[in-house]
């Protein structure tokens, strides 16, 4: 049987060894002769499931007990709306960068709420690079700043976290969070989808810190008050209790890795690996300028446009999947996120090689 390489950039890959202790829990969690799914979340199992997942995710982060952890629902678009109601506290005006699509679907919702101004853009250079920080035009008036810190589409990624001042900093990191090492402190709110490195779709991990919570807009919906969510431990409604648990097998594997600065180094090999290759093939090109290239979301073309369909599917015949890119921009894109190891990136590159010697 051919082995099976997951590219996908969400839902994602996650560890053989995650999937095997859920599937082998599936009816008889425990010994309590019944399924993590059919606990009530209120009860000292499932409290205890989420109470441990949070520790693990403190610790994984070093999160201090000054910033709130919460296990949401809606994934990473439900905070959109959420961020602007949550932080505005009356102000008018926030400040938005725009790197890509994830983050013109931000501005996009917060312009519901707020004056939105953009302080840079990458259109001009169709979202292929990151705007210098020397050249964002700030509003004094701003509540917070928001970026996105990696672009899953365009594989484009900041390789340094903005200087904001006393401005609270908010990040989308659906895409890189749990990828390296990261200093929260600097940052008033991080957010992130699980989908990439956590977990399974639907769940949004929200970090923030604890004061800047209590000025919620008296209109925001009741489960997007990060405010009430806290007070509650996230669980004022029927969390996504599945999605915690496994979320918790996943932080439990990474500890078991060595932690987020043993996974980090694999993530930065794996990515120089790809891009090695890629760059010296004469058969493959990456469209991002090279300081601003992302470790998880890796697009490529071929160099006879014509080819990317028989690229696609003699990989998937090969068991590379998902590596057709984003609807949007064309190409292809290989994802090699946490759970997709350097014996994937090996296995792509020498289907890479083979392709371009029979085609090129």
């Amino acid at each position: 049987m051919t082995r099976v390489f997951n590219f996908c950039a969400g839902p994602a890959a996650l560890p053989e060894a995650v999937l095997a202790q859920a599937r082998d829990e599936m009816l008889d969690w425990h010994g309590r002769g019944l399924s993590v799914m059919e606990m009530s979340h209120r009860g000292k199992d499932m409290v205890g499931i989420a109470e441990r997942a949070e520790a693990d995710l403190r610790e994984l982060l070093g999160i201090g007990e000054d910033y709130a952890v919460l296990f949401l629902q809606g994934g990473a678009t439900a905070q959109f709306a959420a961020v602007p109601l949550n932080l505005l506290g009356g102000a008018a005006t926030a400040d938005y960068v725009d790197t890509g699509q994830w983050s013109q679907k931000a501005i996009g919702e917060a312009r519901k709420y707020c004056d939105v101004n953009v302080v840079a853009s990458a259109q001009a250079t169709r979202h292929t690079t990151v705007p210098p920080q020397e050249t964002w035009q700030r509003s004094p008036a701003a509540a917070y700043l928001h970026y996105t810190p990696n672009e899953t589409i365009g594989g484009v990624e900041y390789g340094w976290v903005p200087d904001v001042g006393s401005t609270p900093l908010v990040a989308d990191m659906s895409s890189t969070i749990l990828s390296r090492p990261i200093d929260v402190s600097r940052f008033g709110v991080i957010y992130a989808g699980a989908q990439k490195n956590i977990g399974p779709a639907g769940l949004v991990i929200v970090i923030v810190r604890r004061d800047l919570l209590g000025r919620p807009d008296p209109r925001t919906p009741a489960v997007l008050d990060w405010t009430l969510q806290a007070k509650n431990a996230s669980m004022y409604n029927t969390p996504p209790t599945f999605s915690i648990y496994l979320a918790g097998l996943v932080f439990d594997w990474l500890k078991r890795q060595g932690g987020l600065v043993a996974v980090g180094e694999q993530n930065r090999r794996k990515a120089e690996r790809l891009y090695g290759y890629i760059d010296q093939s004469g058969f493959y090109a990456n469209p991002v300028e090279r300081a601003s290239r992302s470790w998880m979301n890796v697009p490529f073309t071929v160099a006879d446009a014509a080819l990317e369909k028989p690229f696609v599917a003699e990989a998937t015949a090969a068991g590379l999947l998902y590596l057709e890119g984003h609807r949007s921009v064309g190409g292809m894109r290989a994802s090699i996120y946490n759970a997709v190891g350097i014996d994937a990136v090996e296995a792509l590159i020498a289907f890479m090689q083979d392709f371009a010697q029979r085609h090129g």
